[in-house]
């Protein structure tokens, strides 16, 4: 299997949904502004989300990828089946539980995750309604995640990336259709949450059933596989929750800021996901089966060989992602969020937030690409203790940025991105202090390059993009047209010096068998 065009498949796929993505909050932005009611649905949605990561696609996928590339090299067919299986019977029967606890206790999540809202009665009052309309989302989508690892496992990339792509249609069509049907339009979005979820998995239940790897009921609790998943998914859990405590006291210190705050930082937050779903989930998905196979066969040169390729290519596509984000802030946010109730001060505020969190961006995909490196070694204990260290220094630097500095929400995401580099420097730190990872020759020459090629393309849109404030007094048409040439005149600068320099895409190429 050719790995760069495995990686081109699934890009490609999350490329498509990105799209859709923005097209959504550009609806939702010009429809809902970013106020009260933004602040609501975001709070609503952000909840299940973070569970989400928590259970299925960060703790359940760490532990139970490694295991199910195990048993597809080790075991019979019928022996991956029946683990798969058992798995998805008992997920199921716990998501069950965690969604009626969720929807019950809705209030109290609310209070505990946006304490602001309190004092604004209405406000929280919606929050909580919107919540118990989304809360399911956290059963269909965990389900999702565990058939996108099955799926990917067996070299099926495409289904799970594409796969998003239905939350997005469905919350499109909603806006457009059926928001003006609604007494409160805003709960038309928690509404095409729970039916995008349900969609998502009906999408991928065809595709289990071709590979015959479709779940049956199997309540058997006395599986090896199973109890091993358990075992690596205590620790799992801390450091998946870990990561997202840090999102959760984002919410907490932004609920107590101007109104708009949640909003600005989700706004910016969703320019960040492109590159960071696009490439570092795109890498992170195709590597993990990868790595854990090279690990289960005992072949260390090959496991070292595909993290170095990991982390070149990671440096090679989303250094300049950095850069553009950085540079391209207002045309971005203009373009894409400027229209109906969202305002100029709404793109100023959002536009301080994407540069912040452009600062580490190349930290937060470079953690998608190192983590793997631990997880398929069934090594969970060691990222653990680097994210609990990364979430005190995260919350020192909030402290830091939102009480000594007068950054407000715009420190919020820079302590995000700060800490993610430090989160980046120490999982290499240690792969390279235990002898995991060796580099490959070249680093610092292909490193000096690159500087030299994000200079050209950093200098070459700086000057292309003329005055910002001039951005905000174009129609639709016209801020589209110029950003799409902004786009394409820094990805011709960029990949033209590099190939000036001596870079070709051929050297890139990676191949795994099956």
């Amino acid at each position: 299997m050719n790995l760069l065009k495995a990686l081109a498949k699934v890009g490609s796929m999350t490329f498509v949904s990105r799209i859709l993505g923005f097209v959504r909050d550009t609806l939702i932005a010009r429809v809902f502004g970013a106020g009260m009611l933004s602040d609501a649905f975001i709070v609503a949605f952000k909840i299940p989300n973070l569970l989400r990561r928590i259970s299925a696609e960060g703790a359940f996928s760490q532990a139970f990828v490694p295991i199910l590339a195990e048993y597809k090299s080790q075991r019979s067919f019928d022996e991956t089946h029946n683990l798969i299986s058992r798995v998805a019977t008992w997920l199921g029967l716990i998501l069950v539980v965690v969604t009626l606890l969720g929807m019950l206790a809705a209030p109290w999540i609310v209070s505990l995750i946006a304490p602001g809202f309190t004092a604004d009665q209405p406000k929280m009052q919606l929050t909580v309604e919107l919540l118990r309309i989304t809360f399911p989302y956290i059963f269909f989508i965990s389900l999702v995640s565990m058939a996108g690892g099955v799926l990917n496992t067996y070299n099926k990339f495409g289904i799970p990336a594409f796969t998003p792509v239905w939350l997005n249609v469905s919350m499109i069509a909603a806006v457009l259709f059926f928001a003006d049907h609604f007494a409160e339009p805003i709960k038309v979005l928690a509404w095409a949450v729970f039916f995008g979820g349900f969609l998502q998995l009906i999408f991928q239940i065809p595709f289990l059933k071709q590979i015959g790897l479709l779940p049956k009921l199997d309540f058997h609790a006395g599986d090896d596989g199973v109890w091993r998943i358990l075992k690596l998914m205590g620790p799992a859990v801390l450091g998946v929750s870990v990561a997202q405590i840090s999102m959760i006291t984002n919410t907490i210190f932004a609920s107590f800021l101007k109104t708009g705050s949640v909003s600005w930082l989700y706004y910016a937050d969703r320019l960040m996901e492109f590159p960071t779903g696009v490439l570092g989930v795109a890498l992170g998905t195709i590597l993990l089966p990868s790595l854990s196979k090279a690990y289960a066969g005992k072949d260390e040169s090959e496991y070292s060989q595909l993290l170095d390729w990991g982390l070149r290519l990671t440096f090679i596509l989303a250094a300049p992602a950095a850069v553009a984000l950085a540079v391209l802030a207002t045309p971005l946010v203009t373009a894409l969020f400027h229209y109906g109730k969202f305002t100029p001060i709404d793109v100023v505020m959002t536009q301080q937030a994407l540069v912040a969190y452009s600062v580490g961006l190349l930290g937060l995909i470079l953690v998608k690409i190192l983590a793997p490196g631990f997880y398929a070694r069934q090594n969970i204990k060691t990222p653990v203790k680097i994210a609990v260290f990364t979430l005190v220094i995260t919350q020192l630097m909030n402290g830091l940025f939102i009480f000594v500095l007068p950054l407000q929400h715009a420190g919020l995401a820079l302590a995000i991105g700060l800490g993610a580099c430090i989160n980046a420097s120490l999982l290499y730190y240690h792969l390279r202090q235990h002898n995991i990872f060796q580099p490959q020759p070249g680093w610092t020459i292909f490193l000096l390059k690159l500087f030299a090629a994000l200079s050209v393309m950093g200098i070459t849109l700086y000057f292309a993009m003329g005055d910002t404030g001039a951005w905000l007094h174009y129609g639709l048409m016209k801020r589209l047209i110029y950003l799409t040439g902004l786009v394409v005149l820094g990805g011709v600068s960029y990949f033209a010096t590099l190939m000036l320099l001596g870079f070709k895409p051929r050297d890139y190429i990676r191949r795994v068998k099956h």
